[in-house]
């Protein structure tokens, strides 16, 4: 006697007799009742997010050395570069502190604006997309 191969069985669902005798295909089709279905591979998709610029504004009244400060503290700057990015500011009106995601850009106009604040000064921060 030859060896009977083994039914691949999927847990929880109960063994289904087939072939001829079985007359409950009919209206479904053959393989196509309880216990059989379709495997369904879905491809996800990720796309890079958005980046934002993080802008400093040149006002009048805010010390040079504060915008130093700032870009030093909240933009992880070294002073050549806040000195730099600070007197761009200062001659052009407007300079870039960093580009990133958006909620990032976010909390860093933030807490420009709030430490500013606390220290008196009009200095404004802004994000634009990239």
């Amino acid at each position: 006697m030859g060896a009977i191969a083994p039914r691949c069985v999927t847990p929880g669902l109960p063994i289904r007799a087939s072939g001829p005798g079985r007359d409950d295909d009919d209206a479904r089709g053959p393989g196509n009742g309880p216990g059989v279905g379709t495997i369904v591979k879905t491809q996800v998709k990720t796309k890079k997010p958005s980046m934002y610029r993080v802008l400093l504004l040149n006002d009048d009244y805010t010390p040079m050395e504060f915008v130093v400060h700032v870009l030093e503290r909240f933009f992880n700057k070294s002073r050549e570069a806040a000195t730099e990015i600070m007197l761009h500011v200062h001659h052009r009106g407007v300079g870039v502190c960093g580009v990133y995601t958006y909620e990032v850009a976010e909390t860093k106009v933030t807490q420009t604006i709030d430490f500013a604040r606390r220290h008196q000064h009009p200095l404004q921060c802004t994000m634009e997309k990239e």
